[in-house]
């Protein structure tokens, strides 16, 4: 029964603690990264009200130290789908009929608790876990999944108060329901703010959820599950396994109960997702929600009015933070003529400055790749890129995996626009130039447009009113996050909703109200005070 109407005003954005030499968060975080090192952790799948654990041990490794044994997640199999469909159903009714308020306080709470005592470990077990440095993790797995927390708090509320109006007579309301059946959340690698996102945000509208994090991100997936079972999350409503895609698309895709699926990875896993979901229609209860983000090549373009500083510093920024591992990150750029040289100068001396090695040096700009598998693909780019005739590599190019997944930060010119660095997904710590004629902005803006399937992000640089305003204009499909004078990377909560159409996705824009929508199912509702009781209307009457 609710006994009031309740209010989630609209949050600011979590600070993002700076870290630096004497501060209380870096001899905190510090501390917490020689104690998880200390011990080996035994990760289980957390089904309903269970740990569930196999004795099919994986092992956890830093992807910059894989001499070390961070500990083992237990691998699933399809009977453990199964199960954890059966859990998130059998917790459905007691979720979808919990109050508002008591839902919205338990991610409120773990915001807290995430803005608290669990910070470092947050950031820890990111750091360690996925190899990404004190700032990149800070603005991921503190700052931004507090900000999915919060905000979407809001959001919804805000959805809740939306109601339609009403004649005399007569009273008109709109329930926003949960969907019929459980929500698949399928979450990357490369930000733990998106593990946490895509089970939650369905999670937060009453909806019962199985996920699958990546392998790779399981070391703070199961932090998160943690602080979300501190914060009372009940039993059943989010369940998280370790089990292959294609094991976990076969059961979900083929039940009956499927709902929908919010999945952030590549273009091809999203389009054989789809495949499959249509091949299947017929066997759904409702037709199920099909929200992806996925993948980029995305741009900077730089215009002969630039200020040649402010186009190398958003290309390395933009490029390779962590080493270019983000959907966001800069691939490809075009460099008028005019500046090339300039740029390419600076370029070369930037990436000479960064250093290289473990998260727990605070001094190293660059750590290391995710795993073998990316290792050795982006490793083939590079390598190809040095014997074609095509290409020219600036600088960068070393590759070493005797320690760590190590890609030194690598700058390669396409000699022609449409060279296959220019086009493909590479998602590693390589960046490709393009030099065009400085007075041929128009065709550069073409080759923006068309060398790629993606539409994710770029970015416009120049200092030229009219050229910002022509690219904003002729640019309008080429990305769903666009930024004037900025890198590409770097989406805010509440402040850029993030997400492309194209080949990178639905566009459903996490962080922000439009997200939420998918996840909820609205039911109209029209009470009649004094019902007619005779069919005839007045038009009917005799003369």
């Amino acid at each position: 029964m609710n006994l009031g109407y309740f209010n989630y005003p609209l949050p600011v954005n979590e600070p993002v603690l700076s870290y630096a030499p004497g501060s209380p968060e870096r001899k905190r975080l510090k501390e917490v990264l020689a104690e998880l090192k200390q011990s080996e952790v035994d990760v289980p799948m957390y089904i309903g009200n269970k740990e569930v654990r196999t004795n099919r041990k994986v092992a956890i490794r830093p992807p910059h130290e894989l001499g070390h044994t961070l500990g083992y997640f237990h691998a699933g199999e399809e009977k453990h789908v199964h199960q954890a469909i059966e859990a998130a159903l059998a917790a459905k009714e007691s979720w979808a009929a919990m109050s508002w308020e008591s839902r919205a306080n338990i991610f409120l709470r773990a915001a807290d608790l995430i803005a608290t005592k669990y910070r470092p470990y947050m950031n820890g077990t990111t750091m360690l876990g996925q190899s990404k440095n004190v700032f990149q993790a800070e603005i991921d797995s503190a700052c931004e999944i507090i900000d999915f927390l919060r905000f979407n708090v809001h959001f919804l509320s805000e959805i809740y108060r939306q109601q339609p109006i009403s004649s005399p007579g007569m009273h008109n309301r709109l329930e926003y329901r949960p969907l019929e059946g459980f929500v698949l959340a399928v979450t990357p690698f490369n930000f733990t703010a998106i593990g946490g996102n895509l089970p939650t945000s369905a999670a937060m509208c009453g909806n019962t959820v199985v996920w699958k994090c990546a392998n790779t991100q399981v070391y703070s997936a199961r932090m998160f599950m943690k602080i979300l079972k501190e914060a009372g999350l009940p039993d059943g409503v989010i369940n998280l396994i370790y089990v292959s895609g294609p094991t976990v698309g076969k059961v979900c895709f083929n039940h009956r109960d499927f709902a929908g699926v919010h999945f952030t990875g590549s273009t091809g896993v999203f389009n054989n997702m789809w495949e499959t979901i249509g091949r299947n229609m017929g066997m759904y209860r409702s037709y199920p929600r099909i929200v992806g983000e996925t993948g980029g090549k995305d741009f900077v373009l730089a215009h002969k009015s630039a200020d040649p500083d402010v186009v190398v510093t958003a290309l390395l920024r933009g490029a390779f933070e962590f080493q270019g591992q983000k959907c966001s990150a800069a691939s490809r750029a075009y460099i008028p003529s005019n500046m090339a040289e300039e740029v390419k100068k600076k370029l070369v001396a930037g990436v000479k400055s960064m250093k290289m090695g473990t998260v727990e040096d605070f001094t190293n700009f660059i750590n290391a790749v995710i795993d073998e598998k990316s290792y050795d693909s982006i490793k083939t780019y590079i390598d190809h890129a040095k014997k074609d005739p095509k290409a020219e590599i600036w600088v960068g190019g070393k590759c070493d995996k005797r320690e760590g997944y190590f890609i030194q930060p690598t700058v390669i010119e396409a000699k022609t626009p449409k060279y296959v660095t220019m086009c493909e997904e590479i998602f590693g710590p390589v960046l490709t130039v393009y030099v065009y004629p400085a007075n041929s902005f128009e065709k550069a803006l073409e080759l923006v447009d068309t060398t790629s399937p993606y539409a994710l992000t770029g970015a416009v640089i120049a200092q030229d009113r009219q050229a910002v305003e022509r690219a904003t204009e002729r640019l309008r499909h080429a990305a769903g996050n666009f930024y004037i004078n900025d890198k590409p990377t770097g989406a805010v909560v509440g402040q850029q909703p993030f997400g492309g159409a194209r080949g990178s996705g639905t566009n459903d824009k996490a962080g922000s109200i439009l997200n939420l929508y998918r996840w909820l199912s609205a039911r109209t509702i029209k009470e009649t005070f004094n019902p007619p009781t005779d069919y005839r209307y007045p038009f009917m009457g005799e003369e």
